[in-house]
């Protein structure tokens, strides 16, 4: 694929800039109110620019390394502008690159270079580590009606992760240590259609790209309301339903990585899309 850098001119006045292997496409997107969260609320917006761009931004791992061993908030906000150069913006065009490819094979995830992003400032509030910053980029590929948020105080439904770290990448998907209610639908589900949910599980794709899912949280006893003897009970005492598979620097290093997401994530979406059905949010198939 061709990529292009594109710029924008919004209702309001102000430019955007994205990259996009179909610019027509990706400006009609941000015209619909799927695109980005920037344009969304300045539309409509017209393309004033367009050039080809050398090729798809690499991941943004040279900076981390450097970061560890001087994580102050002195030396930080000293080379800010090195930081944002080197991993804020070209995580954001990572994101925008995935989020293209997304628009085919789940339409309803949707990546925004500015909301998918976590924030490289740690909580530190009950933390020993002091330390104010994380040596690594992560971001969250969301459901479009589920909005981006992720745990247990953020309402949020399943959706794909990526987590650029040197010596620790990652590529994950699923629903993390959802709230209570979440849970409790997830639960309903599981007990109604458990054995759709194991055939996702054991297709061939899923088992030879995850294995199974992780056991970060599973209770020892059947949760209250359910029958031990239920045909479900394994799957019922989790409570995350997650899967990761690691990645090595020189993957995501490379200037393919958001092909190689993409593939990743493909034998995901079909436990994505169940996870959030049984929420509420089902797929569609398109954007428009």
């Amino acid at each position: 694929m061709s990529w292009a850098v594109y710029l924008v001119r919004c209702a309001d006045g102000s430019l955007y800039t994205g990259v996009a292997t179909d610019v027509a496409r990706r400006v009609a997107q941000h015209n619909a109110g799927t695109g980005a969260r920037y344009t969304r609320a300045r539309r409509p917006g017209t393309l004033v620019h367009q050039e080809p761009a050398a090729d798809r931004p690499p991941a943004p791992l040279p900076f981390l390394p450097r970061l560890k061993p001087h994580n102050k908030r002195e030396l930080f906000e000293a080379r800010r502008d090195v930081y944002e150069a080197a991993v804020r913006d070209p995580m954001r065009r990572l994101i925008e690159a995935v989020d293209v490819g997304l628009a085919r094979i789940a339409p309803e995830i949707v990546g925004d270079p500015k909301r998918s992003m976590f924030r490289i400032h740690r909580d530190v509030r009950f933390s020993k580590d002091k330390s104010p910053y994380k040596p690594w980029a992560s971001a969250w590929f969301y459901h479009r009606d589920a909005g981006k948020g992720v745990g247990q105080d953020a309402h949020g439904g399943a959706g794909l992760y990526v987590h650029l770290e040197p010596g620790a990448c990652e590529v994950a998907g699923g629903l993390w240590m959802p709230e209570r209610g979440a849970l409790a639908k997830i639960r309903d589900a599981l007990a109604e259609e458990h054995r759709a949910f194991e055939k996702i599980l054991a297709a061939p794709a899923f088992k030879r790209n995850y294995k199974k899912l992780s056991e970060q949280a599973v209770l020892t006893r059947t949760p209250r309301g359910y029958a031990p003897d239920h045909p479900a009970e394994g799957w019922l005492r989790y409570k995350s339903f997650t899967s990761t598979i690691l990645l090595t620097d020189a993957q995501m290093r490379s200037k393919k990585l958001p092909d190689l997401l993409l593939k990743r994530y493909a034998p995901l979406i079909p436990l994505i899309r169940w996870l959030n059905s049984a929420l509420g949010y089902g797929p569609v198939s398109s954007r428009y």
